[in-house]
């Protein structure tokens, strides 16, 4: 089983610097880097044919056609014609219909979706999606989260990088915060949630208070203008009491409430926090 992970970061972070070492297009500067287990320069063959790169960039033959493309791609990491292989991607990518078409001809997105092609046209077990959706309209992203769904069950690991935060929210497995070139957090997708995620329960009252009671003082409780709804942020760090013992203090306090809302932080507040710390 493969997984997802969402590379998350401002620009000038250092996401695309990292991956263009990982994949050979940079040097580094130090240190060493390994694809399980071949070294990307002493063993740099092996390396390379274990990834995938989908970059920023559109990097095509615009006068080659869809078909010559992909498999150029293919032989150029020294594999066997595979013309069933082909087609199979170029369909998961709707691409098939296209396949006869020169890359000049396609639209921005289907150009795309073309660099994703090439990218797995050699079978990689580890491929790089370098902000893959920039350009590419909401039907044509659907496709494409479905079939780098179908790769991690079929084993592949995807690298995302991505500025849509929801994205990575609704797709990655585990999660990696880089900023100024070093990396700042890595960690589950729901570890990281639960640990830094906060959470706010919104009590929509049954009669409207002119002020918050001095005896709520240690829940830091949020007024709303108009009086009819308290609010209490807190997380699984926290020192703040439980709801639960809330909930009795307002019971005791005789304030009522019809209704009980809540809310969990999105992965979008936990980035922008931890950047904030970091500055």
């Amino acid at each position: 089983m493969g997984e997802i992970f969402a590379l998350l970061g401002p620009n000038g972070a250092g996401k695309t610097t990292l991956i263009s070492i990982v994949c050979g297009i940079v040097n580094r500067s130090s240190g060493t880097v390994t694809v399980d287990g071949h070294d990307i320069t002493r063993d740099y063959r092996a390396a390379r044919n274990l990834i995938g790169l989908v970059p920023q960039e559109l990097t095509i033959d615009a006068f080659e056609s869809v078909w010559a493309t992909v498999n150029y791609s293919r032989g150029l990491f020294g594999k066997p014609a595979n013309p069933a292989f082909v087609e199979k991607v170029l369909r998961d990518l709707s691409l098939w219909d296209k396949k006869d078409a020169k890359a000049i001809t396609l639209s921005g997105g289907m150009k795309r979706r073309l660099m994703i092609a090439k990218a797995l046209s050699h079978e990689p077990r580890v491929l790089f999606l370098d902000e893959p959706t920039a350009g590419v309209d909401v039907e044509l992203r659907q496709d494409m989260w479905a079939m780098v769904r179908r790769l991690r069950e079929d084993g592949v690991t995807i690298i995302l990088t991505t500025h849509y935060i929801e994205e990575a929210e609704a797709m990655a497995d585990r999660v990696g915060v880089i900023n100024r070139g070093e990396i700042v957090l890595v960690d589950g997708k729901a570890e990281l949630m639960r640990k830094l995620g906060r959470k706010r329960l919104m009590l929509e009252l049954r009669a409207p208070l002119a002020s918050i009671p001095e005896t709520f003082s240690r829940y830091a409780l949020e007024l709303s203008p108009d009086g009819g709804q308290l609010t209490y942020t807190y997380d699984n760090q926290s020192e703040r009491p439980g709801v639960a013992s809330l909930i009795r203090d307002l019971e005791a306090a005789g304030i009522q409430f019809r209704d009980i809302d809540t809310q969990n932080s999105s992965l979008e507040e936990i980035f922008v926090n931890l950047l904030r710390q970091e500055a």
